[in-house]
């Protein structure tokens, strides 16, 4: 039994798509390019949202599964996939799925918004369902050197962040001021590929297992 709290993403799940579906769909194709969907393979969307990334890999013949903590977002995702994927609402500290059960785990502008300590717990758990040969994909915000367009969408990207709540924005800041996504890396998982992309605002990295796993869950 899932227990939640007040939807924080209520309120913003109608209009989302409108509005930053067009930021995002590049991102998604540059992954897409980096780490192709296979016929077949089982893909893991946390944080699917309105399962707009998910229905990338469904269309092209993945086993999809999203999960989400907004039943508003769940309930957009549900409309676009019209029952070609599971989509649970739940926590991504706790995935209510078995060890190594997925061939790739996609993690899309969701770290970023959460707690360090909720980060690093969820990374764990994505560790601990992605296969041993398997990939985790993170598209997000990135800590480094950046061209005059990465400037550019940084200021963007950080007016939708306060939008997004005081709490969205603190987390989104205190993210990029730890270093971004390297650093929370918990250990059994490293870097495999990084992609800068928007300028260097944002990055697609591509995650893979080593022989060292941080939760015994089974």
């Amino acid at each position: 039994m899932v227990t939640t709290v007040s939807d924080d993403y209520a309120a913003i799940a109608p209009w989302y798509d409108r509005f930053l579906e067009p930021i995002d769909r590049p991102l998604r194709a540059k992954a897409l390019e980096l780490c192709p969907a296979v016929p077949g393979q089982s893909v893991l969307d946390v944080g699917c949202g309105t399962g707009s990334h998910l229905a990338e890999y469904v269309d092209r013949g993945a086993v999809g599964t999203g999960l989400d903590r907004s039943p508003a977002m769940l309930e957009t995702a549900r409309r676009r996939l019209a029952g070609r994927a599971s989509l649970v609402l739940g926590d991504a500290t706790s995935l209510p799925f078995d060890s190594d059960g997925f061939d790739m785990v996609v993690a899309s502008l969701f770290l970023h918004e959460l707690t360090p300590e909720v980060r690093s717990a969820s990374l764990g758990e994505m560790v601990r369902v992605v296969r041993p040969t398997g990939t985790i994909v993170v598209i997000d915000y990135r800590n480094g050197p950046m061209r005059w367009r990465g400037h550019a969408w940084r200021a963007l990207s950080t007016g939708i962040e306060r939008i997004a709540g005081s709490d969205h924005y603190r987390q989104y800041r205190a993210y990029l001021s730890s270093g971004g996504l390297p650093p929370a890396l918990p250990a059994g998982l490293e870097v495999s590929v990084e992609k800068p992309v928007s300028g260097g605002n944002l990055a697609i990295w591509l995650l893979t297992r080593t022989d060292e796993r941080t939760t015994g869950k089974d």
